[in-house]
């Protein structure tokens, strides 16, 4: 149950917050935290210009979980968890974002600068502005409005500020999830609102297994008016890529709760082989991007895909290597009937007038390292997909009506 009145208390302030959203995003976007592997510094400016911000706001509870990385001026990446005690202190509701950004791409197709908050039309422009940061700020004015009403949540809430998503995770959320004592416990509400779209109405519960590889077929270059003497590299790579296509015969099962709800085997990227016409190549190579209902074993697919490498080496004569470039056995979903499922779905019905489905996704979220701890972890947000884009947004009002979700969740008092 839920105290319909302390709600709408809060549900009135964070109304108040709307220039306030604005001028956080202002700051944050302004800092380009990028991972190393995009050439930038990491998120420590970002996380020092947050940090500030939220002891402005009374957050007193603020700790540091840094991880190391020589790669940064720092020589470390940030993690901050900010917390506010619940009447239970044995129960903890976590909201996670991160910190980094993926780099703006193409500046020629952004009609302003990537880093410098552009307001038009009840939106924020720039770079970060939906991923993360439209539901970092989301979380922030939640859990403001708890401190400047003195209302204590149900459990303790915390929100995680985390580094390197947008990488691999290692130096934020799995840096965090090695920590002993655990800071995760399995009783925990746990949402990642990094998966959503513009109704609100899934929540994200299981991703399929992903299997990234890469073939690199070699035969023999020779000259194109005389290609008895070569061995084409490329017509048997062509060949190759035809037969992979078996595979959807092989592993034939469907979930409706994943859309698609197949298998899927996609070829993707063609690295360049020969820069000239007349020149058959004699070394090619392509990509296949695999998303694997997780009922099925990776190390089964891959000795499949094994057993059509070995036949089209024989038929063309040429030989095959298999460089697995992602592997991620997809952990047991979060179960349909978890308590943060249902006290997600009472509050988004509540503030948006929408029943949210549990869905499956063939894409990769955070959420799955949760899972593969055993934890209960739901993926929420109400979203408009402009992550990584030019002239990426989000909208002023989803902010506000995102953090009243997050207020509501806060005062859900759900026995389990």
């Amino acid at each position: 149950m839920i105290d319909e009145g302390t709600f709408e208390q809060l549900a009135g302030t964070i109304n108040t917050y709307r220039d306030d959203t604005v001028e956080l995003q202002r700051i944050l976007t302004a800092i380009p935290a990028l991972a190393p592997e995009s050439g930038g510094d990491g998120e420590e400016e970002k996380a020092r210009a947050l940090e500030n911000v939220l002891r402005s706001w009374e957050f007193t509870n603020m700790q540091r979980f840094d991880a190391p990385d020589e790669r940064t001026s720092t020589g470390t990446r940030p993690n901050i968890i900010a917390t506010i005690p619940g009447k239970r202190t044995d129960r903890t509701i976590w909201i996670i974002t991160h910190l980094d950004v993926v780099p703006p791409g193409e500046r020629s197709l952004w009609s302003h600068d990537p880093y410098e908050l552009v307001v038009a039309d009840g939106r924020v422009y720039g770079r970060g502005t939906e991923d993360n940061q439209q539901d970092l700020v989301s979380s922030i004015m939640a859990a403001r409005s708890l401190i400047q009403n003195g209302i204590t949540p149900v459990t303790n809430v915390a929100l995680a500020f985390v580094a390197d998503e947008e990488t691999a995770s290692i130096k934020g959320l799995r840096h965090l999830l090695e920590q002993q004592p655990p800071l995760f416990k399995p009783d925990d509400y746990i949402v990642v609102p990094d998966f959503g779209n513009d109704q609100g109405d899934g929540i994200e519960i299981a991703e399929k297994s992903i299997l990234w590889l890469r073939f690199r077929t070699i035969g023999k270059q020779c000259h194109a008016s005389v290609p008895a003497m070569g061995n084409n590299a490329f017509r048997a790579a062509s060949h190759l890529v035809t037969a992979l296509e078996s595979l959807h015969e092989l592993f034939p099962e469907r979930d409706r709760l994943y859309d698609p709800p197949e298998s899927t085997f996609e070829p993707t990227k063609k690295e360049a082989n020969v820069p000239n016409i007349n020149t058959i190549p004699g070394d090619d190579v392509f990509h296949l991007d695999c998303r694997i209902l997780p009922v099925h074993d990776l190390d089964e697919v891959m000795k499949k895909i094994s057993e059509i490498v070995r036949r089209i080496e024989k038929q063309w004569n040429v030989a095959i290597q298999v460089e697995p470039q992602q592997k991620t056995q997809a952990p047991p979903p979060t179960s349909a009937d978890a308590p943060v499922v249902a006290m997600l779905t009472e509050a988004v019905e509540h503030i948006y007038g929408v029943r949210p489905v549990p869905v499956g996704i063939g894409g990769g979220t955070v959420a799955a390292y949760l899972r593969e701890k055993g934890l209960p972890v739901a993926a929420w947000s109400k979203l408009n997909r402009m992550a990584h884009q030019p002239d990426e947004y989000c909208e002023i009002d989803t902010m506000i009506g995102n953090a009243k979700v997050f207020a509501r969740l806060f005062l859900n008092d759900i026995k389990q």
